[in-house]
């Protein structure tokens, strides 16, 4: 019957209201609606699946799942994967890697050979985790608590540092107009004038034009703590995947970012708009 009625929809028919339940109309609008871009999505932090405990917590829904999957699904569908391939990445054109464990050197280069070739990612990569989770310490299930990727950010022309001595206070960054919120962040430096990447919002982000693809590096994954939002939280996942998706104009209802591609903020100009040869400083490329 469902199927009887999307297709009566899709070839334009006409249904008599009344005869056609609400719930089966918007399944059906759903279906002839424009696909949203596929996000590929790996990490420690339980985006897609929440901190389920095993297979029987996932089937009962007894455990909620985390805030930002269905701020992400506003824009994206998004598809789980376990390991960075050739074969795994292929396909796709958007990454969002949260916090990921350490990668093997097969897939640091399969990452960067992706990135190159036309892929755009955003990744979050936190020297020091103070999100809450139910797992203990040790526990493979628990978000890593250090980010380890030297090794890409070292090809990458990025130093991953962490101040020690700063407060433990939550704060925002600005990412041109969106407020970010961290909580003792790493901060980026460049490891020489040829790196490809620029520094923003205090250092804390990074901008990288790799090849033909683009890179965001956000020193912090707090934006991403389960018990959250944090205030803003949500309109800053909004800017950094609009940005992701080369998006410009209203984000996550934060107000507008307008062109991305010409505007700059302290001589920074937006992911989309970088020149291939942009290095780090003050003042445009």
């Amino acid at each position: 019957m469902r199927r009887a009625i999307k297709a009566a929809l899709a070839a334009g028919g006409v249904l008599l209201a009344g005869l056609v339940s609400p719930v089966l109309a918007q399944d059906a609008a759903q279906d002839m609606a424009e696909p949203r871009p596929v996000l590929a999505l790996m990490g420690t932090v339980p985006i897609y699946w929440g901190e389920a405990e095993g297979l029987t917590d996932l089937l009962s829904g007894a455990q909620e799942g985390h805030w930002a999957r269905p701020v992400l699904e506003r824009r994206f569908t998004l598809e789980p994967v376990s390991y960075l391939s050739a074969e795994a990445l292929a396909g796709h054109s958007l990454l969002l890697l949260a916090q990921p464990r350490a990668f093997s050197a097969q897939e640091n280069v399969a990452l960067d050979a992706w990135v190159r070739a036309g892929g755009r990612l955003l990744l979050f990569a936190d020297p020091m985790m103070t999100g809450e989770s139910r797992f203990n310490l040790g526990d493979r299930r628990r978000p890593q608590d250090v980010a380890l990727l030297s090794p890409i950010l070292t090809h990458w022309g990025l130093a991953l540092r962490f101040d020690e001595e700063q407060d433990d206070a939550l704060r925002a960054v600005d990412l041109w107009g969106a407020a970010v919120p961290v909580k003792l962040a790493g901060q980026f430096a460049l490891l020489s004038q040829e790196s490809p990447c620029r520094l923003l919002a205090q250092a804390v982000i990074a901008q990288c034009r790799l090849g033909a693809g683009e890179a965001l590096i956000v020193a912090d994954a707090a934006l991403l703590d389960i018990e959250g939002p944090w205030p803003a939280a949500e309109d800053a996942l909004g800017a950094l995947s609009a940005l992701l998706a080369g998006e410009t104009g209203e984000i996550a209802g934060s107000g507008v970012i307008p062109a991305l591609a010409a505007r700059e903020i302290d001589g920074n100009p937006g992911l989309s708009g970088m020149a291939p040869d942009a290095r780090s400083g003050t003042g445009p490329p």
